[in-house]
């Protein structure tokens, strides 16, 4: 960078001094001989119109942070736990009554009878998974879970199926988490059912932007209501077991509960249910796909994170199934209270302060349990990106340091879900647990790979854990793939296959043009000895085709205008006045009868390529666009709508360069004062 010396004179002679002026200052720090980063100043827009849109950004989600601040955005154990654990203790909250909807077939009594069990062994099968999950975050400290662990044990496809589930599971995170909030809330204001798609959908661009501010904040906004909801739901259970324990339990009188059926208790029934309370397992997998965002030292931290969820988890699921079970809770028709609402109002009093915080607390612990799959899918989507998988952008980190194109794209399927299902739990629950249980089989088989190959200290006994957990979930994915194909699980088995195939197909794209831009060993580049040409296509003569055709001559020697029009008469106007004003720079004159540009323009240029000698190699035609730039953003709607149209057209055109000549409109002070040679003509 140079600088400006500028001497300053003094009142006295020994009062000489230089001012040294560094115009780089106030953008750039030098770091090195020839190396800069950049100061905020230089990413401040130039237009007006940049500026106040950068304002309204600075407003909603916050001022730009560099990478360096991003430690500074790791989570802590208990604002993680908020973060990434929202997920799997919010489906508490739901996990109970999709037990209840399917034993209620086989009578009132039967349900509740066999509830607790159901729930008891989700939450065994819920402690070998987060025993398997803890040693995930220990081997693989810089996230991705079953993504990660399939990769580098169990190969491409294996990874890519896992990722592909995960994809899929998050979105509907997003979705049932969503819609559950919303049924909590018409719960207690049955008038909020017939806007419950409106309110699902603000509820996802609140929480939307509250992620692009960046994790810490994000942190600070959800912790609050999940600790609110943890304290409200351990003292609902530990006042409902008390009255059981005083003999104070009684039935609760439903009117609209769920008519009970008359078939029998079955195997088939018992797996139904299974299938269906295992949604409660959602979300275990985050902590160990977000392990990079906690604080040192990561991997502990994660995993202690871990088994405090799935205790957490575990005294509600169960505690809650049990209180609704001992007062002789049933699910009610669609429309109709919550059973967990229904336990709060048992236990609390219906109108009650304690019965409307807990209702507020559930209801906004749902909504941000999407929050989990909002900080794991753009993270999964940046791993994906990065090993070329899906579009690079999604590695690309927004002002915030958060992965922006993933979170955006996340909300925008979630709110497509909502409304095609019309914010309806029950119909959007049977395509959440095939693709989780798809995750923990694969991510524990990879597991017992990757001990069997390192073979640690302790590495038997680690991978026998994982080896069990995969056994365990690999047979519920069979269980719930079976119960709930029918319902909606084969959504899931097509949607999987489909989203490897699209992967395979990106990743292919980027290896191929990799290949095609890879430089050879030893190559030193040299100056070009292919001939090249200018082709410059005019709309007529004004001073940003001048410029234009003066960029063309320090191009090369070769240029030549063209003028495609549908009138002859301007033709000829035209060719008499450039052979006027730009002597030495042939134009010709493409008459256009069926008004066309674009098409004209291409087949003139393959037949200069046509006419070129068959033993000489193509020469580079560059391609120069005049372009008009007007002074305010809002009036550039009006100008270069053919320039952007034959620049699309010509990019792709095989050794043809395209370049855009701005010419920029003078300043009202420049405009005024008398022109000189050096001015633009």
């Amino acid at each position: 960078m140079s600088e400006r010396k500028s001497p300053l004179k003094g009142r006295k002679a020994g009062d000489r001094r230089v001012r040294v002026e560094r115009p780089h200052s106030a953008y750039f720090r030098y770091t090195g001989p020839g190396q800069l980063v950049a100061k905020p100043a230089a990413n401040v827009p130039k237009s007006s119109l940049g500026r106040a849109w950068s304002r309204i950004r600075a407003v909603t989600i916050g001022r730009p942070l560099a990478t360096e601040e991003e430690i500074g955005e790791r989570l802590s154990k208990k604002k993680a736990l908020a973060i990434f654990s929202s997920d799997a203790i919010s489906s508490s909250a739901y996990a109970t009554e999709e037990i209840l909807r399917v034993l209620v077939l086989a009578g009132s009594g039967i349900a509740l009878v066999f509830s607790l069990r159901v729930a008891i062994a989700i939450s065994i099968l819920l402690a070998v998974v987060a025993l398997s999950y803890r040693q995930v975050c220990r081997a693989y400290p810089s996230g991705g879970g079953a993504y990660s662990v399939s990769k580098e044990n169990l190969g491409a496809i294996a990874s890519l199926v896992a990722a592909s589930a995960l994809l899929i599971d998050y979105v509907m995170t997003v979705a049932v988490s969503s819609a559950s909030a919303v049924a909590q809330a018409y719960s207690v204001v049955p008038a909020l059912y017939d806007i419950r798609i409106e309110i699902a959908v603000v509820a996802i661009a609140l929480i939307t932007t509250a992620n692009l501010r960046g994790l810490r904040e994000s942190g600070n906004i959800f912790a609050i209501p999940t600790y609110l909801f943890l304290g409200l739901a351990l003292l609902m259970i530990g006042l409902g077991v008390a009255r059981v324990i005083t003999g104070q339990a009684y039935d609760v009188q439903q009117a609209d509960a769920v008519k009970a059926g008359s078939e029998g208790i079955g195997v088939f029934l018992l797996l139904k249910a299974f299938a269906s309370g295992s949604v409660a397992l959602t979300g275990t997998e985050a902590i160990a796909n977000g392990v990079p965002a906690f604080q040192p030292p990561e991997s502990k931290n994660a995993g202690d994170t871990m088994i405090a969820m799935a205790i957490l988890l575990a005294v509600l699921f169960i505690g809650i199934t049990f209180v609704s079970d001992a007062f002789g809770i049933q699910p009610t028709l669609q429309g109709g209270e919550t059973v967990v609402a229904l336990v709060a109002g048992t236990v609390f009093g219906h109108g009650s302060i304690l019965f409307y915080l807990f209702q507020a607390s559930t209801a906004l612990i749902l909504f941000l349990a999407a929050n989990t799959s909002f900080n794991a899918f753009p993270r999964l989507a940046a791993l994906l990106a990065i090993d070329g998988y899906m579009p690079r952008q999604f590695a690309f980190r927004g002002d915030r340091l958060a992965y922006s194109y993933g979170i955006v794209l996340l909300a925008a399927v979630a709110a497509i879900l909502i409304i095609l299902f019309r914010g309806d739990t029950h119909a959007l629950i049977p395509l959440y647990s095939v693709g989780v249980f798809v995750c923990f089989t694969l991510s524990q088989i990879g597991m017992v790979r990757h001990w069997h190959r390192h073979r640690e200290k302790g590495w038997w006994y680690r991978a026998a854990i994982n080896g069990f957990g995969a056994v365990l979930t690999a047979l519920v994915l069979v269980i719930v793939t079976s119960v709930k194909f029918v319902d909606g699980a084969y959504l899931v088995i097509i949607l999987i296959p489909l989203l490897v195939g699209m992967m395979l197909f990106i990743h292919r794209q980027y290896t191929s043009s990799r290949r095609e831009l890879a430089i050879k060993p030893g190559y030193v580049a040299e100056p070009p000895q292919r001939e090249e040409r200018v082709v410059i296509p005019i709309p007529g003569i004004n001073r940003a085709v001048i410029q234009a055709v003066n960029v063309g001559r320090s191009i090369a020697d070769d240029v030549q205008a063209v003028f495609i029009t549908d009138e002859p008469d301007d033709a000829t106007e035209v060719k008499a006045r450039w052979e006027e004003i730009v002597p030495g720079v042939p134009l010709v004159v493409v008459e256009s009868p069926y008004r066309a540009l674009v098409g004209p323009l291409a087949a003139y240029l393959d037949v200069l390529d046509a006419g070129w000698p068959a033993d000489k190699e193509k020469p580079i035609t560059f391609v120069v666009l005049p372009e008009y730039v007007a002074r305010h953003s809002w009036e550039r709607i009006l100008y270069n709508q053919s320039v952007k149209r034959l620049r699309s057209a010509l990019l792709g055109r095989p050794h043809t360069v395209v370049v855009n000549v701005p010419y920029r409109r003078e300043d009202p002070e420049t405009a005024q004062r008398p022109a000189t040679r050096s001015d633009t003509p």
